[in-house]
C-alpha cells in the first residue's frame, strides 16, 4: 500500500518522459513566436487539469484497480460487456511504453560516447534492457521498484527545478550567470513576432503536441486498490502531482526562451534542451542532458509498467480476458506477474522489431491515440453519469462541475477527429505512409474488441 507521496510520483513519472526535454521546440515551430507558443503551455495545463478533475471524480466513484474498464463497465452496461471487450483489447496489445523505451538506448548510449551514433542493435539491446529491468524489478522486487521509481521522480524534479532556476537567474542576470548576448524573448515586440507563422494548421498541430505532453493524470486510477485510503489519496495526490508538472513545464520553457533565442531554436534543428544546456554550460554538457533524459524514460517505464501490469490483472480477475485464474493471479512474487510479463513481451517485441524512421512515429501514434478515444467514450460517459445520476446511482466524495466534463470530452473529440483533417503541404507526419493509417489501425483494434466479445 502506498501513500500520497508515490501516489503523486507515479503520475509524475508517467506524464515527464522526454516530452518536456524535445516537445518545446516542435511547440514553437507550430505557434511561430514565444508568446503564443506559452499559451498553448497553458492552453494544454488547462485541458490536462479538467482531465485530472474528471479522474478524481471516477476514482473516488470507484476507488479500485482498473482504471477506465471499471468506468467503461460501470457506465456502459449495454450491451453487457462490450466496452469492456473492446478496452481488453487495447490493453494487452498496445505496447503503451514502447514509444519512449525505443529511444532509451539511444540517449543512454550517446551519455556513455558521444563519438557518433550508436548501431542499431547496441541501441536495440540498451531498449531491451530498460523495459527487462522495470519488469523484473517490478514483477519479482516491487518494493524496489517503486523506491527506484519514486528516486527517480526526485531526480527528474530536482534536474528540472535546477533549470528553470538556471535559465531564471539567466534571465534576472545575476551574477554567474550572465550571457554575452542573452536573447531578447522577452521584450512584447519580440515575444509575438511570427506568430500563426506556419498558420492555423500548424498551430492546431502544436495544441495537439501540447496536450499530448500532459497525458498520464489517470495513472494513479489504474492502481489504486494498493493505494492506502484511495479516496483521500487520490484527492491530494493527483492535483499536487498535476500542479506541479503544470509549473515546471511552464518555467522551464521560459528557462529555455531566456537563455536560447526564437531563431536558434528555429535554425538549428535541434531539440531546446540541447541548446540550453550547450548555451549554459559548453558543448559536453549535452552528454549530461543524455543520461538526464535516458533516467527520465525509465522512470516512465516503470510508472507505466506498474499501472497497466495490473490493469490486465483486473482483466483476469473478472474473467475478461482467457486464462483468466493465470492473468488474475498474484503468484508468484505476490505482483501482477502475468499481466506485467504480458505488457514486457508487446513492449519488447516492438522494441526488438520496429525499424527506424516512419515505423517509429506509426508506433508511437498507434500508442497515443487510442487514449483519446477511451477518453472521449469516459468523458462522454461521465456527462451521462451526471446527467442520470439517479438512475446510475452515481453519488461520490468529488464531483467535477458539469463544464469541466463537458469541456474535457470536446477536447478529446478533437484528438480524434484532428489526425483525419490533411496536413498543410508543407508538413508531412509520415515520409511513406497515410497520414490517417494510425487511426484505422487504432480503429481496427476496436473491431476485433467487437469480434472477440462476439466469439
Amino acid at each position: 500500500m502506498f501513500r500520497t507521496p508515490s501516489t503523486a510520483f507515479l503520475i509524475f513519472n508517467r506524464v515527464i518522459g522526454t516530452g518536456i526535454f524535445a516537445t518545446s521546440s516542435i511547440i514553437l515551430r507550430s505557434a511561430g513566436s514565444v508568446g503564443l507558443s506559452l499559451v498553448l503551455w497553458l492552453l494544454g495545463a488547462l485541458v490536462a487539469a479538467c482531465g485530472t478533475a474528471l479522474y478524481i471524480e471516477l476514482g473516488t466513484g470507484i476507488p479500485r484497480s482498473g482504471g477506465e474498464k471499471n468506468y467503461l463497465d460501470f457506465i456502459y452496461r449495454r450491451p453487457n460487456l462490450l466496452t469492456v471487450s473492446i478496452y481488453a483489447i487495447y490493453a494487452v496489445f498496445i505496447g503503451w511504453s514502447s514509444a519512449s523505451v525505443s529511444v532509451f538506448g539511444e540517449y543512454l548510449l550517446h551519455a556513455i560516447n558521444p563519438n557518433g551514433p550508436p548501431s542499431p542493435i547496441t541501441s536495440r539491446l540498451a531498449s531491451l534492457t530498460c523495459i527487462t529491468t522495470a519488469f523484473l524489478l517490478h514483477g519479482t522486487y516491487m518494493k524496489w521498484g517503486l523506491r527506484i521509481q519514486n528516486a527517480l521522480g526526485i531526480f527528474k524534479l530536482l534536474i528540472l527545478l535546477g533549470m528553470a532556476l538556471s535559465g531564471l537567474a539567466v534571465l534576472f542576470g545575476i551574477p554567474g550567470f550572465q550571457l554575452e548576448n542573452p536573447p531578447n524573448s522577452f521584450e512584447w515586440g519580440t515575444m509575438w513576432k511570427g506568430s500563426l507563422s506556419g498558420g492555423v494548421n500548424a498551430f492546431v498541430t502544436g495544441l495537439y503536441s501540447v496536450i499530448w505532453s500532459f497525458i498520464g493524470y489517470s495513472n494513479a486510477n489504474y492502481a489504486l486498490s494498493e493505494v492506502k485510503d484511495p479516496v483521500r489519496t487520490i484527492k491530494r495526490a493527483a492535483p499536487l502531482a498535476m500542479l506541479l508538472i503544470t509549473v515546471i513545464y511552464l518555467l522551464v520553457n521560459i528557462a529555455y526562451y531566456a537563455v536560447v533565442s526564437r531563431e536558434e531554436i528555429l535554425g538549428s534543428g535541434r531539440i531546446a534542451a540541447a541548446l540550453f544546456f550547450g548555451k549554459l554550460w559548453g558543448p559536453h554538457a549535452e552528454r549530461i542532458l543524455s543520461g538526464i533524459i535516458a533516467c527520465s524514460i525509465l522512470g516512465n517505464a516503470l510508472a507505466v509498467l506498474f499501472t497497466h501490469g495490473r490493469v490486465i490483472q483486473e482483466l483476469g480477475r473478472e474473467g475478461i480476458l482467457p486464462f483468466s485464474s493465470f492473468f488474475g493471479s498474484s503468484q508468484p512474487f505476490g505482483t501482477p506477474f502475468a499481466g506485467l510479463f504480458t505488457q514486457w513481451t508487446v513492449n519488447s517485441t516492438l522494441v526488438i522489431f520496429v525499424p527506424t524512421g516512419d515505423a517509429y512515429h506509426f508506433m508511437l501514434n498507434t500508442s497515443t491515440y487510442p487514449i483519446s478515444l477511451i477518453d472521449m467514450f469516459v468523458s462522454g460517459g461521465l456527462i451521462l453519469l451526471k446527467s442520470f445520476g439517479d438512475k446510475y446511482n452515481w453519488y461520490n466524495p468529488f464531483r467535477a462541475c458539469k463544464s469541466i466534463t463537458i469541456f474535457f470530452f470536446l477536447s478529446n473529440v478533437f484528438l480524434v477527429f484532428v489526425p483525419l483533417v490533411p496536413p498543410a503541404k508543407d508538413f508531412k507526419l509520415y515520409e511513406h505512409l497515410s497520414y490517417w493509417l494510425h487511426v484505422l489501425v487504432a480503429c481496427s483494434i476496436s473491431l476485433v474488441g467487437v469480434t472477440y466479445w462476439f466469439v
